[in-house]
């Protein structure tokens, strides 16, 4: 599976959105990482769907919308208005998380599920049939520029053989502590889909950024 870049605005210039947005899609990335944080959940507040509302006529990139609030059912509907593409959610948080894949479903998206770095993959396992993408945390969520958690290398392994046994289709999506060491490490686990913050906004060339963290070399999974 191709390698899918998903900048993520939460080291972007809040003043100029629109502009930072077409900054990373210009310079090759597939999707738009959008934070949805709640401050009880997580310990941040971010943006709601007024502001994705507003961004979404400017651009015509998957919006990848990550809800790291407590209760994710009550979000997902203005969300899909709003303009996400794919909506995921918790598991930590989600009581009927079958459910709320339907939901989102219902609404012509793409679901996704979430894990922290602390939470284990079988509350994924019963999901992966459904969900479009599993979202693997690779730092604590709450707050950007943080150290990538080695030791979840391991869990993005065995999720992909997971999905692989099951023969099924589901991408795998890494958050946290991507940059262009990092990302070749989740790669070879068998991510697919790679958020990264500081790394692309950071970067003096974004465009190069971009094509680090993809890797330029094909990497080939044994079967």
């Amino acid at each position: 599976m191709a390698t899918i870049i998903a900048p993520s605005i939460l080291s972007a210039d809040f003043s100029h959105l629109a502009d930072e947005i077409k900054k990373v899609t210009d310079a090759g990335a597939e999707y738009i990482h959008i934070d949805v944080m709640d401050g009880t959940f997580v310990p941040n507040i971010t943006l709601g769907s007024p502001v994705i509302k507003s961004i979404r006529p400017t651009s015509k990139a998957v919006f990848d919308v990550h809800l790291m609030t407590e209760h994710p059912e009550t979000h997902i509907e203005e969300m899909a208005k709003a303009g996400a593409d794919i909506i995921t959610f918790h598991a930590e948080v989600a009581r009927h998380a079958h459910r709320i894949i339907q939901q989102i479903h219902s609404l012509g998206k793409k679901a996704g599920v979430a894990i922290n770095p602390g939470t284990s993959l079988s509350m994924v396992e019963e999901l992966v049939e459904d969900a479009e993408m599993i979202l693997i945390m690779t730092v604590n969520p709450g707050f950007g520029g943080q150290k990538f958690i080695e030791s979840m290398l391991g869990k993005i392994h065995m999720l992909y053989h997971m999905i692989d046994e099951m023969e099924t289709e589901c991408d795998i999506e890494v958050d946290g502590g991507i940059n262009a060491e990092t990302s070749k490490l989740v790669r070879e686990a068998g991510a697919n889909v790679l958020v990264a913050g500081s790394a692309i906004y950071e970067a003096i060339d974004v465009a190069q950024a971009i094509k680090d963290i993809r890797g330029e070399e094909i990497i080939h999974h044994h079967h």
